[in-house]
């Protein structure tokens, strides 16, 4: 994908102009990806009296948490542990042994937000061992799994599974198996230079105040790394699917799955396995936002237009929380991105055979191939169940998504070898509204249809 035209970087570079100035940010980098690659950039204010660049380092606060998370995916897809699993399995003696390693990643567990201590943000950290020793009944805020709750705590749990099952530190786990494949060479858990300061803006006055920065050591799993526009790129295209060999891109979809939503009936926002999610402008979003002391950073990725925005500030508080959908939209507004075009492909006249109109019951389906052997059986009228499914090698069908997801659709054929029925984990779907001469449970009524 080629760089935005002039007059959307024109547009863009407005946008996050009018943000630095209104909010009274001393610095304000942003990006956005296309097809994997760094589209535009742009920056505003000053570090160290320049204008920053893409290479120029901001700390990315809990954006480190879905890092973290991709070495946790990586453990579990070589079978070294499972979602299911306790935490007290693999990091023992917390009082919370019973909440599960998903219900970490999804902030499910009921643990309390903050370590105990101090506020950990702007001090020194301990050692896991001394943080875990701190631990007692009020780390438990709610029963696992019954609600939402943002944990610092339980990502610093999962730093030190990663330690434990890689015998390393979790940085070094990360940065090998995360960083390095994807090429993210500038992105470090302390600053290197160019770097910017992270700073207070006076709420009255156009003042600086300069915001203290440590190791966290124990916490740092939650929000540690410092990373530069171009890096963050490179993990917006991770997030798209562009996954570059570190996890299949069905384990980073599955990541992107929502466990958990954070404002209730509205679903405009929760989270998946270390990512947090977001429904605005039609788009499905993924990624995570990130807040330290000194430091606001954001990271968006759109799978389905394979599309990323970012932005990184050094200022405690003050950017627009629209700041990244807005982008989004003038991009929509004016590079709207063309359809693929459509061709035709081949097909198999065996499966070409099963398309068209089947019944559940009364109601009317249809089933389509897609490519690849793949189908797709939704209702006509477009409400109700609908999945996609992928062929399986003994001839039958595994649902991929919607109500059937993970059900096997099966073709039921009469002695003479042509096909009765479609047989959905039970539920009989036939070519005409429940066809006597298929095998219907519970029967057909003999006198049939009537007036």
């Amino acid at each position: 994908m080629s760089p935005v035209l002039e007059s959307t970087a024109r547009a863009l570079l407005r946008r996050i102009a009018v943000e630095q100035a209104g909010s009274r940010l001393p610095s304000l980098v942003a990006a956005v990806v296309r097809d994997g690659r760094l589209a535009w950039f742009g920056a505003r204010g000053r570090v160290e009296g320049a204008l920053p660049g893409p290479d120029t380092q901001y700390r990315i606060g809990s954006i480190t948490k879905s890092m973290v998370a991709a070495v946790v995916m990586r453990l579990r897809d070589e079978g070294r542990l499972d979602l299911l699993d306790p935490i007290g399995k693999h990091v023992p003696a917390t009082p919370v042994a019973e909440v599960t390693v998903a219900q970490l990643l999804s902030h499910t567990a009921g643990l309390t937000a903050e370590p105990p201590g101090q506020w950990w943000e702007r001090t020194p950290g301990m050692p896991a061992e001394e943080l875990i020793g701190l631990l007692g009944p009020q780390t438990a805020r709610h029963r696992p799994g019954r609600r939402f709750h943002y944990s610092n705590l339980g990502f610093a749990l999962l730093g030190e599974l990663v330690a434990r099952q890689r015998g390393v530190s979790w940085a070094q786990a990360v940065r090998a198996e995360v960083l390095e494949p994807l090429g993210m060479h500038a992105t470090t858990l302390r600053p290197r230079p160019p770097h910017a300061t992270g700073y207070a803006v006076h709420p009255w006055a156009d003042v600086l105040l300069p915001e203290p920065e440590h190791d966290a050591v124990a916490m740092a799993p939650a929000g540690q790394f410092w990373s530069t526009a171009a890096d963050l790129a490179r993990w917006a295209a991770f997030v798209a699917g562009d996954t570059g060999g570190v996890l299949a891109s069905e384990t980073v979809a599955e990541m992107r799955e929502p466990a958990a939503v954070d404002d209730g009936d509205a679903w405009t926002g929760g989270f998946g396995l270390g990512l947090q999610l977001a429904r605005a402008g039609g788009r499905r979003l993924a990624g995570h936002s990130g807040s330290m002391p000194g430091f606001l950073s954001t990271v968006w990725a759109d799978p389905y237009d394979r599309v990323g925005v970012l932005f990184m500030a050094n200022s405690t508080s003050g950017v627009s929380r629209t700041l990244l959908t807005e982008l989004l939209s003038i991009l929509d507004a004016h590079e709207p991105r063309l359809p693929a075009e459509w061709e035709p492909v081949a097909a198999d006249a065996a499966l070409l055979e099963l398309t068209g109109p089947w019944y559940w019951g009364p109601s009317a389906y249809a089933l389509r191939l897609l490519p690849g052997r793949g189908l797709s059986l939704a209702p006509v009228d477009g409400a109700g169940r609908a999945s996609r499914f992928a062929a399986q090698a003994d001839g039958t069908w595994l649902g991929l998504d919607g109500y059937y997801a993970g059900e096997t659709l099966a073709l039921v054929r009469r002695a003479d070898g042509s096909i009765s029925h479609l047989d959905l984990n039970t539920f009989v779907f036939t070519r005409t509204p429940y066809d006597p001469a298929a095998e219907v449970p519970g029967g057909v009524d003999e006198g049939g249809w009537r007036g």
